[in-house]
């Protein structure tokens, strides 16, 4: 009460009314006007207030579709949209890499040696610089049809090796067709960030366009597909086989 006495004040409701600068009829005092304006406003605010109240009353009656909230529901039908459009590209993926199966050659190299094989489970950057263990994970990969990632790294390899101008952006332009639109078949597992710099990179690629990208997938198949590579029986034939030849040697 002691702030609607004080001279110039204004409730916060009524700031933004419109005040009336027509002539005032010779019946009503400048008071009764100001007065009448407040209880328009007044009755505005009640009438929006009791609109709101019973919109509320019809939204809580109103039965729900489900026992979680709305959002709740919306993530489950993603999650549910999302599982199935993974199971469907593993499907796909199966079936072309069952028809397309050594669709791409695999690297020249001699025969590993025994010492050789044996350092492949030292480290996994020890098998991935040596030809003959990178044919030879790949072959593991194509058993987990996932193929896809060391034929990614190496189309990435080869492009770093690249100097026309030319030649990088069509080489560039393949790689980004073949293993990173959504569309192909051999799509690689990216996640959303280093997708956008793959984006912004195209615009003008160079050797290094897919460097992130290709860190990316190389630790995937480091962290993911190299353990069980080495307890695969692909790598345990290999090793008992070398053991063999040494010692018969």
């Amino acid at each position: 009460m002691c702030l609607r006495k004080r001279s110039g004040y204004r409730p916060p409701d009524l700031i933004n009314a419109k005040i009336y600068t027509g002539p005032i009829p010779a019946d009503r005092g400048g008071g009764e006007l100001a007065m009448g304006g407040g209880r328009s406003e007044t009755s505005a605010l009640s009438g929006a207030g009791e609109a709101r109240g019973l919109t509320t009353t019809q939204n809580s009656q109103r039965p729900n579709a489900c026992c979680f909230c709305w959002c709740c529901c919306c993530s489950c039908s993603c999650l549910t949209f999302r599982n199935e459009e993974e199971r469907r590209k593993r499907r796909r993926r199966k079936r072309i890499s069952q028809d397309t199966k050594m669709e791409t050659k695999l690297e020249t190299c001699p025969k590993p040696s025994v010492e050789e094989i044996r350092m492949w489970s030292q480290s996994f950057d020890k098998l991935m610089r040596n030809p003959a263990g990178r044919n030879v994970f790949r072959e593991f990969l194509r058993t987990e049809y996932s193929e896809e990632n060391m034929l990614f790294w190496l189309a990435c390899e080869d492009l770093k090796q690249e100097i026309n101008k030319s030649a990088i952006e069509e080489k560039a332009r393949t790689i980004y067709e073949d293993y990173i639109s959504i569309l192909s078949p051999k799509e690689v597992s990216l996640d959303a960030r280093v997708r956008e710099v793959i984006n912004r990179k195209m615009q003008d690629p160079t050797p290094h366009t897919f460097e992130d990208a290709q860190l990316q997938i190389y630790t995937l198949m480091h962290r993911d597909s190299y353990p069980r590579f080495l307890s695969s029986n692909i790598y345990k034939t290999l090793v008992l086989g070398g053991s063999r030849t040494s010692s018969e040697s």
